[in-house]
C-alpha cells in the first residue's frame, strides 16, 4: 500500500474513514457522553480525547503502516496527522457531550424544553 499523504489522511481515504471516523468517532462520542454523564468538565474530555488520539494513531501505525510518534524521523508527520485526528475526535466528543448534556437538562428541568409536560 503506497501512502498518498493527503492533508487529512496518511495512507488512504478508506483507512482514514474506517479507523478515524468510524472507530475513533464512535469511541470519542462515548467519551463525550461519559464526561457529560459524570458532570465532568471539558478538561476531562480533552484528556480523554488526547489518549484516544494516541490509540488511533497506533492503529494507523500498526494496521496500515502509518507514522507514529516514537521514531524521531517520523515525528513531524505523526504530529500533523495526530493533530488532524485530535481535532476530528474532539468534534465527535463534543457532539456526544452536547447530546447527553441536553438530554440531562431536559430530563432535570422540564420547564426549559418546549416539548416538556406541564
Amino acid at each position: 500500500m503506497n501512502p498518498e499523504n493527503a492533508l487529512l489522511w496518511e495512507v488512504s481515504l478508506v483507512e482514514f474513514v474506517i479507523v478515524t471516523l468510524v472507530i475513533g468517532g464512535g469511541l470519542a462520542f462515548a467519551v463525550g457522553r461519559s464526561s457529560a454523564r459524570s458532570w465532568g468538565g471539558w478538561s476531562f474530555l480533552v484528556f480523554g480525547v488526547a489518549l484516544l488520539t494516541l490509540a488511533i494513531r497506533f492503529l494507523h501505525f500498526s494496521l496500515f503502516h502509518g507514522s507514529f510518534f516514537l521514531p524521531p524521523a517520523t515525528f513531524g508527520t505523526a504530529l500533523h496527522y495526530g493533530l488532524v485526528d485530535f481535532v476530528i475526535l474532539l468534534a465527535f466528543a463534543a457532539a456526544g457531550r452536547v447530546t447527553m448534556r441536553s438530554a440531562q437538562m431536559a430530563r432535570q428541568y422540564r420547564f426549559l424544553s418546549a416539548t416538556g409536560r406541564r
